[in-house]
């Protein structure tokens, strides 16, 4: 269907330029547009649906009251992300003593998996879902500096570069995050199935 000629999906830039002139809807369309990206990444990084809501509302203030300081020529997504990713570490360090597991009521999958999970039998949906819960756990139980590596990698999808300038670190220390953080993965996964073998032999 053609899209009317009045009628764009206007730019982070543009959003961001009106957003700084005092126009309050321009700002809430930049949040309409990254709300549950960034919910669902921290929810990836935090442990319950109420932390991840609770600091999604503040990263959004945040990136509200940070505004008039954002330069032109940065990119509103990375820069929202480097404010949802400090929030959460610094959640994290305050809730170290909690147990290091993803809350049970949290459903934040990725879209792919959604949908197939919707097209597939009891037993099938059974496996994924269990498969999904394994892979969420080993997850939690990386340190964080691996985990919010992995998670905007292989989860949000973004590059290298981009992901350097939100946790503002060599692109080096990048890669070697992300590759130590999917070798521990690997491992924790590994090491299940073993034990899980073992005990199916006893």
């Amino acid at each position: 269907m053609t899209r009317p000629a009045d009628e764009f999906v206007a730019s982070d830039a543009e959003l961001v330029r009106r957003a700084q002139a005092g126009d309050g809807g321009a700002f809430g369309e930049l949040v309409m547009r990254y709300q549950d990206r960034v919910h669902n990444a921290i929810g990836r990084m935090c442990r319950a649906r109420e932390d991840a809501m609770d600091l999604t509302q503040t990263a959004f203030a945040k990136a509200l009251e940070a505004l008039p300081r954002f330069e032109a020529r940065a990119n509103f997504y990375t820069w929202l992300f480097r404010i949802a990713v400090n929030l959460t570490l610094s959640h994290r360090r305050v809730a170290r003593r909690a147990p290091a597991s993803l809350d049970a009521d949290c459903d934040d999958r990725p879209a792919a998996l959604a949908a197939a999970s919707d097209e597939e039998g009891p037993a099938e949906q059974m496996e994924r879902h269990e498969m999904l819960s394994r892979l969420e756990a080993a997850l939690a139980a990386l340190d964080a500096e691996f985990r919010v590596a992995v998670v905007l990698k292989d989860i949000e999808g973004m590059d290298y570069a981009a992901i350097a300038d939100v946790l503002d670190v060599p692109i080096g220390t990048v890669k070697s995050r992300i590759h130590r953080g999917r070798s521990m993965l690997h491992e924790l996964l590994v090491g299940e199935d073993a034990t899980k073998r073992r005990a199916g032999g006893t």
